[in-house]
């Protein structure tokens, strides 16, 4: 099991809010993005913030989005795609998907929307 899986999202929050905002993105764009791959709404972002769930929690409670296979590329020296740990690609769609928003690309290419 990697150390990672029982770091808290809430403790990881705060890292990606730094990494959009000081690239010009806002909070609510890393929400949506956020939203999106996991299929929480605020509220349930909110509580899983709130109750400092593990990352490992927090993927078991998300309803990963049918698009997530369309996240492709390299994150960490890795493809996201040839990940063969279920838990540790979910984080690492996670991880690209902020990047993609702090590198300044458009919302339709984030969310893979047609």
């Amino acid at each position: 099991m990697h150390r990672i899986f029982s770091i808290s999202f809430a403790s990881v929050y705060p890292l990606y809010v730094t990494k959009v905002e000081k690239k010009g993105r806002t909070v609510e764009e890393l929400d949506e993005v956020i939203e999106w791959l996991t299929g929480f709404d605020d509220a349930g972002l909110k509580q899983h913030l709130d109750e400092h769930t593990t990352l490992e929690d927090f993927f078991a409670d998300a309803d990963l989005n049918p698009n997530a296979s369309l996240i492709t590329g390299v994150i960490c020296g890795m493809r996201v795609e040839q990940i063969e740990d279920p838990l540790m690609q979910k984080i690492r769609y996670l991880d690209k998907l902020v990047d993609e928003l702090a590198r300044g690309k458009a919302m339709e290419k984030i969310l893979r929307t047609a």
